[in-house]
């Protein structure tokens, strides 16, 4: 399956959520899912347990914008990892260099903060790095490249940033330092990670 390029509001409705963000055709539409019909009688059938935890699967990997694949070894890496397997599955997702571009506002959208890994436009610890996959480490240090500093879409996107807990931007230089990966109550993704857990268990 390739990355999902559709329309985002009606995977929102899906969900019941604004995993893209800010939507306002979400917020308008929000209690009535997606499709023709609007609610029926079939869409609004008690869901079966396996179908909660795919769908919390799915969620997840629709708000990161992560492949089947992709997901599948990012949780792998989580069970072989020290820790709650769910949060550190989030903390690795949180890790990549595309949301940390997203996260520290030289995007607005993760989608957005892809295509400027991918199109060179990132460094990291000084090297252009164009796979968002990366996974960041604890110390290092990500920014906009010199030529690439002056883009409309960086201005556009800084003017509108968060701040959060685990990492440091330096306005002046125009980059940030990833402290480290965040606690699962700094994340604020609405993710229920122990449903993916017992997906992945079955």
């Amino acid at each position: 399956m390739a990355r999902y390029i559709g329309p985002k509001t009606k995977i929102a409705r899906k969900f019941g959520a604004a995993i893209y963000g800010d939507d306002k055709n979400f917020e308008r539409r929000k209690n009535q899912p997606p499709g023709q019909h609007g609610p029926n009688k079939r869409r609004g059938a008690k869901k079966s347990e396996y179908a909660i935890q795919l769908a919390e699967k799915q969620k997840a990997k629709y708000t990161y914008g992560i492949l089947e694949r992709q997901f599948a070894n990012l949780y792998d890496k989580a069970t072989r990892t020290k820790g709650v397997t769910g949060e550190v599955l989030l903390q690795l997702c949180e890790s990549r260099l595309d949301n940390v571009v997203y996260r520290l506002g030289f995007a607005k959208t993760r989608a957005a903060a892809r295509q400027l890994v991918s199109h060179r436009h990132i460094t990291v610890n000084g090297e252009i790095v164009n796979i968002p996959s990366y996974l960041l480490k604890a110390g290092d240090v990500v920014a906009v490249r010199e030529k690439s500093k002056s883009l409309e879409v960086v201005a556009g996107a800084l003017a509108s940033k968060a701040n959060y807990d685990w990492l440091q931007f330096n306005d002046e230089k125009k980059e940030g330092t990833f402290v480290s990966a965040p606690e699962r109550i700094q994340i604020p993704e609405d993710i229920k990670e122990q449903l993916i857990v017992e997906l992945y268990n079955k």
